[in-house]
């Protein structure tokens, strides 16, 4: 049984500012090193199920955040900031089921900690078929495209939320309640861990059970930015509509093309600023 892993930083337990989840900050290495507690609590979990083969794709900032040799259950480690599939890259239909690990709230949510989607700079809101996605629904769109389900996510409250209308039957590990976008009240690190092996586990004992994304073809995705530079880069790419001075629209049959389309967006607009 395999267990596709795309790991954040800003949904572990303790993490508060972006001092923390970058690389070079105040404390990054202890909380990195939190990270890994939590993304291998999730893999023993898994194992006690039946899990035999992980694949962790570290998906935050310059996606080089692990120490492969800490990694529980032997894990394969994906790593390197250029991914054509981001977040979800080496997803495929071998897959038994997806864990989204220490996920954040999106952009548009009220007080999740250290919110934001994909590219805080560009993107003031994304929306899947009228609904607000944060990275946990856009990133669905893979797993819906490979016909993988996604059964676990951990994180904030608003995270576990944020991602039920397109997986409804995920399972959450909610190891901090958020205060305000750069305050949160979290659980000690060893209870942390210990929510999420129990989450998992039962995540992969009810997998049978486990309902597909859900998301309704064609997909409309509706992006709504911060400025109108980055709305003008956007509508130069195919299959990208522009709607308004600050939104544009994406429309596909496919989920996997609607995502690598929106996927384009982030990669272009991060190259206006860097």
């Amino acid at each position: 049984m395999k267990v596709f892993i795309s790991s954040d930083l800003e949904g572990t337990a303790g993490v508060v500012d972006w001092d923390q989840v970058i690389a070079g900050g105040h404390f990054y290495d202890y909380y990195a090193g939190l990270l890994t507690r939590e993304i291998n609590a999730a893999i023993e979990g898994a194992m006690a199920a039946g899990a035999t083969e992980f694949l962790v794709n570290d998906s935050h900032s310059k996606m080089q955040n692990i120490r492969p040799d800490q990694l529980a259950g032997r894990a394969r480690y994906l790593s390197g900031r250029y991914k054509p599939l981001y977040m979800m890259q080496g997803l495929d239909a071998s897959f038994d089921a997806v864990f989204f690990i220490s996920y954040h709230g999106s952009m548009s949510s009220h007080g999740s900690t250290l919110s934001h989607t994909y590219f805080p700079t560009a993107f003031a809101e994304v929306k899947i078929n009228g609904q607000v996605a944060g990275e946990s629904g856009i990133n669905a769109l893979v797993a819906q495209a490979y016909g993988v389900p996604i059964v676990l996510i951990t994180g904030d409250g608003t995270t576990a939320e944020e991602i039920r209308p397109f997986a409804p039957s995920v399972r959450a590990a909610v190891v901090k309640d958020s205060v305000t976008r750069f305050a949160a009240n979290s659980m000690h690190p060893d209870d942390a861990c210990a929510l999420i092996r129990s989450e998992a586990q039962a995540a992969i004992e009810g997998l049978g059970e486990a309902a597909p994304v859900q998301i309704t073809l064609p997909v409309t995705m509706e992006i709504q930015f911060r400025t109108s530079d980055y709305c003008d880069l956007a509508c130069r790419i195919s299959g990208v509509e522009c709607t308004g001075d600050l939104t544009a629209r994406i429309v596909l049959d496919d989920p996997l093309e609607a995502y690598q389309t929106f996927i384009t967006v982030v990669l272009l607009c991060r190259g206006l600023v860097e």
